[in-house]
């Protein structure tokens, strides 16, 4: 059993239903940095926005996937305006939509620009495009690379940060696309790449941010090891499902306390220090 300033920590994430230890008022509270929090069912929306304080969790930067999300978080938004920051966009990984409906999004996210933390999440379908490729089918990335463009430009032109979805290869496109805009508020997150992106990246200053699987995943414990810790977050993801210890559990903003418990164990520190690194990131990242 590992001992963090103090306290027990057994590298096991706590149970789904139980709340978090009594002594986490000594510990600064957390940003769920990206959750899909439309995606939800409208209670449990509400059961986990009126369950934020005793989960020592701040706020939630809530990402949407196309329009109809877009008008679900900032209706939330509105209801819980301490609790949920929500970003307008268009998530990759679904079909591109027509014409009229990107011009319909663009126009939507212009009118509601003061009420947006971030453009996202958007980027680049990697996920998709590999099981075309795997099943012989032919995949045109090209609309995508010129929506993700888009929103860059957006992003730049409102200066807002932007959530990225840009993994592997595909980050190295995402990134040539923020320089060519000189977008620098980038967040990649649940990031991989190569050894040569992660350096490029983090010597731009983009932050990246860690999901629960930072518990059991070698991948991104090694990651976790490598990128700069003033430039990381942590996230949920949810309702995303987790494996591993949290294998049978609904993704919950409290994970994230789980996530900096081993990211703390990771770099070396105690976990008020990881978790007052991770709040003052994730604050100073989306400027709340």
């Amino acid at each position: 059993m590992n001992q963090i300033e103090g306290k027990a920590w057994s590298g096991r994430p706590h149970p789904e239903n139980e709340p978090t230890p009594a002594y986490h008022a000594e510990l600064a509270p957390l940003v769920d940095a990206h959750i899909h929090l439309d995606s939800y069912d409208e209670t449990r929306q509400h059961e986990i926005l009126s369950g934020l304080q005793n989960a020592n969790v701040e706020g939630l930067i809530a990402v949407s996937m196309h329009l109809d999300s877009s008008r679900n978080n900032l209706r939330l938004a509105r209801e819980y305006p301490q609790l949920v920051h929500p970003a307008f966009g268009f998530h990759p990984e679904q079909a591109i939509p027509s014409g009229g409906e990107i011009e319909e999004l663009f126009a939507w996210m212009k009118r509601h620009t003061g009420e947006m933390i971030a453009v996202g999440e958007v980027g680049l379908p990697y996920y998709t495009r590999t099981e075309a490729e795997r099943t012989g089918r032919s995949f045109d990335s090209l609309p995508y690379e010129e929506l993700l463009e888009r929103f860059i430009a957006f992003a730049r032109e409102e200066d807002k940060p932007i959530v990225l979805h840009a993994v592997y290869e595909d980050a190295d496109t995402a990134c040539r696309l923020l320089a060519k805009y000189n977008v620098r508020r980038a967040h990649f997150h649940w990031f991989k790449g190569s050894p040569e992106t992660v350096r490029y990246m983090a010597k731009q200053g983009y932050f990246i941010s860690f999901t629960p699987d930072i518990v059991y995943e070698e991948e991104i414990r090694e990651l976790a090891r490598r990128y700069p810790p003033d430039l990381v977050m942590s996230e949920t993801d949810g309702p995303w499902p987790f494996e591993g210890p949290f294998a049978g559990q609904t993704t919950h903003p409290r994970m994230t306390a789980d996530v900096a418990a081993a990211w703390g164990m990771i770099r070396g520190l105690s976990l008020p220090e990881a978790r007052r690194q991770l709040l003052g990131n994730a604050k100073r990242f989306y400027g709340i």
